[in-house]
């Protein structure tokens, strides 16, 4: 009969732990998160918004500024009424379940902001409106 040889561990024996595969998950996960992360797209400008009784923590990821001097930005940029609506498809094929929200100056036209709703709610979009509390 073979006899077994046992093995006897002593502290003088140096115990090594292997950290590549908890880094290999690590670093997948890094990269899970940066792919399914959404940026916000951010108007450009400043608005005033007016004042309200109610307020609701929304996040969207499409800005749309309407300012008192009758623009909208999107993405930094100035855009007439004919020209928002492509705009905001080239947004929406980034980000098909994105969500809009306008940011009207308290002094803009109520007919542009209303505009804009129009044809944020024909593509389809969930739109708010930002205002401020009192």
């Amino acid at each position: 009969m073979a006899r077994r040889q046992s093995r006897v561990v002593t502290e003088d024996e140096d115990t090594e732990l292997n950290m590549t595969p908890m880094l290999d998950v690590v670093f997948i996960l890094l990269i899970f998160f940066i792919v399914t992360a959404v940026f916000v797209k951010e108007p450009g400008v400043d608005v005033q918004r007016p004042l309200t009784q109610t307020e609701e923590r929304v996040r969207p990821t499409i800005l749309v500024a309407v300012t008192s001097d009758d623009e909208i930005w999107v993405n930094r940029q100035v855009y007439q009424m004919n020209q928002l609506r492509n705009v905001l498809e080239q947004l929406l094929q980034e980000n098909p379940r994105a969500e809009a929200m306008i940011q009207g100056d308290a002094d803009a036209p109520v007919g542009t902001v209303l505009d804009v709703q129009e044809v944020l709610q024909q593509l389809g979009v969930t739109v708010t409106i930002s205002t401020r509390p009192r």
